[in-house]
């Protein structure tokens, strides 16, 4: 499989070391908006080309993956770019997914192309989670829990801000709250009681820290529903103490079995991830693999994690997905 990235930052390279790793699969090109002669990739046998000229790649790509940051750039980059490709992208504001979809989706009918949006762990594999827990546990709660850990697309929305120079966002569960959960107490958390975030920002100098606070704070879809601490640091202590990308969380089901629903059960997914990117750009690449198999059998349109069968993903063919992993 022929494939394209779009993007070099930490979720483009985690998406190149997984390629590296497929033997089914071979990187074509990465694609940036930078100058292309001033990057420098790891695989020595792709090229290294500009976003503009993604056009005369049409029929030597299979799919693109598209690792650019949601806030401002996959909600018109993922429809321009399935309008010649097949894509896969990592679009992670969950309140506009539906808006990205239909977008997407219009674009992908019109080309005869196949796209998916918002694969990733959240939203992505602890989607899948969410959906087996809450089916085979229909009387029951579902709980995310998120970190602690660094969220690339938050960090990158703190960077958007005017004045800022460099930004982590640290997503914290609430210890107490998970604790709840586990024993079966079936709590009602609202999302403030569930996370606290920290931000962490390396200011312009001379830019308005307070200014720059309040935009954070009450940025909705991010941060407006958290408590949230802000702190300004030197880019030297960026540097030093935040240079690490790990992250994890878990999905939980807690529900009730048995006729009298006397019995409970607690269904849970975890993730412990040391770099966050990479870990995605694992899940992109597989998800690339499914999206490729299912337009070379017809399928067009826009796909999400919920609407891919598990052995699209895998290299592996069915009779060996029966005989070593069912």
């Amino acid at each position: 499989m022929r494939i394209g990235i779009i993007g070099y930052g930490n979720l483009g390279r985690g998406a190149e070391a997984a390629i590296s790793h497929a033997d089914d699969m071979e990187l074509v090109a990465v694609f940036t908006r930078r100058d292309p002669e001033t990057l420098k990739i790891r695989t020595e046998s792709a090229e290294v080309c500009s976003f503009d000229s993604i056009a005369d790649f049409a029929g030597k790509i299979d799919v693109m993956i598209l690792c650019a940051g949601s806030a401002t750039d996959l909600p018109e980059m993922t429809p321009e770019v399935a309008s010649e490709f097949n894509v896969v992208d990592s679009f992670d504001t969950h309140a506009r997914i539906p808006e990205h979809f239909a977008d997407v989706d219009r674009a992908c009918k019109a080309a005869g192309t196949t796209a998916l949006i918002s694969a990733g762990w959240d939203p992505g594999l602890f989607s899948i989670a969410r959906v087996i827990g809450a089916s085979v546990l229909p009387e029951g709660k579902d709980y995310t829990f998120w970190g602690r850990g660094v969220s690339q697309g938050h960090s990158d929305a703190v960077r958007r801000i005017n004045g800022v120079l460099d930004a982590r966002q640290y997503t914290n569960p609430v210890p107490e709250a998970m604790d709840r959960v586990r024993a079966g107490e079936d709590p009602e958390l609202t999302t403030r009681e569930k996370h606290t975030r920290e931000v962490y920002v390396v200011a312009e100098d001379g830019a308005d820290k307070a200014l720059i606070e309040k935009e954070i704070k009450v940025m909705p879809n991010y941060f407006s529903d958290y408590d949230t601490t802000v702190t300004f640091i030197t880019q030297e202590e960026m540097d030093r103490d935040h240079a690490g990308l790990p992250h994890g969380g878990s999905v939980i089901r807690s529900g009730r079995t048995g006729y009298d629903l006397e019995m409970h059960d607690t269904y849970e997914f975890k993730l412990d991830l040391d770099s966050n990117p990479m870990f995605t750009g694992s899940i992109l690449v597989a998800y690339a693999r499914a999206i490729k198999k299912m337009n070379d059998t017809g399928h067009t349109g826009c796909k999400t994690v919920l609407d891919i069968p598990p052995a699209l993903l895998s290299p592996l063919s069915s009779e060996d997905l029966r005989a070593h992993m069912l």
